[in-house]
């Protein structure tokens, strides 16, 4: 499922959009989110995918090989682990994955380039020689494999990032996100588990879906109010002069505070201040903390915002 820290950058780009329009339509704005996330989760199943479309070429490498009219013995004796990995079968025949990408009629077919640059790396890699070269064949070891083939060699691959890229607008912020639930996903799988295996489901529960629309909307919805509650803590800046994404974070992050009770305000602050480090200016998380800060304490001197259960974790009255 998508993380929580992904909805909340998901929001902040959706957020940012819809100050760049001039039609001001929240409903449009709030299907272009929910576009943009579920792309996320085509993402998640493409990546998986990818595993399977490695190993189909490695097969036809091998094929290919002994069609040669005059074969080497490296060519009659190849290597085939990864061929035939287990987890790969498992996946090839894995119905959650099928039906999606049938569904959605997601494929690589578009891009055999990188699909030739990644399995010519791969070669190369180190991980991948040791692996079949090792004597030991067992299911554990082809599941450590694939999923190190996820967690390194995908992930460090700036070729693969750049195609991602190229393919849609929308990858630009997964990659992370997205190696992490694949990785989760594969040490769910076991030898006995044949075909059975669920990939994750899009959304948690029901309350992150609702979590990610509501955070959008209220933040929209009281821009005017999370504007003047930043207006007097920036005494010494005109809101004018802040940076346009300095404000959207903080405006997102009131919105939080205020809209989601069993949400404490330290995990609200935490996960702003991280976001603001990846997605404003090198200077910006402190400044927004710093803010934010005040922002908050003016807020419960008001009592502009009620927690309970859980979001009353930091609390002076949690007692």
């Amino acid at each position: 499922m998508i993380s929580r820290r992904l909805l909340r950058i998901k929001a902040l780009m959706a957020f940012y959009a819809f100050n760049r329009r001039e039609d001001n339509n929240l409903r449009q704005a709030e299907s272009e989110l929910m576009f943009s996330i579920n792309k996320t989760y085509d993402l998640y199943h493409l990546i998986i995918l990818l595993i399977v479309e490695l190993a189909d070429m490695a097969s036809d490498k091998i094929d290919q090989s002994l069609q040669k009219r005059m074969p080497t013995p490296e060519d009659l004796n190849p290597k085939r682990k990864f061929v035939d990995n287990l987890v790969v079968e498992q996946l090839r025949n894995n119905h959650s994955l099928n039906d999606y990408i049938s569904s959605k009629k997601l494929s690589w077919i578009n891009n055999p380039h990188i699909l030739r640059i990644l399995y010519g790396k791969m070669l190369q890699w180190d991980v991948y020689d040791k692996y079949v070269n090792s004597e030991t064949n067992d299911y554990l070891s082809d599941k450590k494999f694939i999923i190190s083939l996820v967690t390194e060699f995908f992930a460090s691959s700036d070729d693969l990032n750049l195609n991602l890229e190229e393919q849609s607008i929308y990858w630009n912020d997964d990659m992370e996100y997205i190696i992490a639930m694949a990785e989760r996903t594969l040490k769910k799988f076991s030898a006995n588990l044949k075909n059975e295996v669920k990939l994750m489901p899009l959304f948690k529960n029901a309350d992150d879906a609702e979590f990610v629309k509501t955070l959008f909307a209220k933040a929209i919805l009281g821009y005017e109010k999370s504007s003047e509650l930043i207006d007097r803590n920036t005494t010494n800046w005109e809101i004018e002069r802040i940076a346009l994404m300095d404000i959207l974070v903080m405006k997102l992050a009131i919105a939080e505070i205020i809209e989601f009770p069993e949400i404490p305000v330290k995990v609200t602050l935490n996960e702003y201040i991280e976001i603001a480090k990846y997605y404003c200016t090198s200077k910006s998380s402190t400044f927004v903390n710093g803010i934010l800060d005040k922002i908050v304490k003016e807020m419960r001197e008001k009592g502009l915002f009620t927690k309970y259960g859980r979001g009353l974790i930091g609390e002076e009255n949690s007692e």
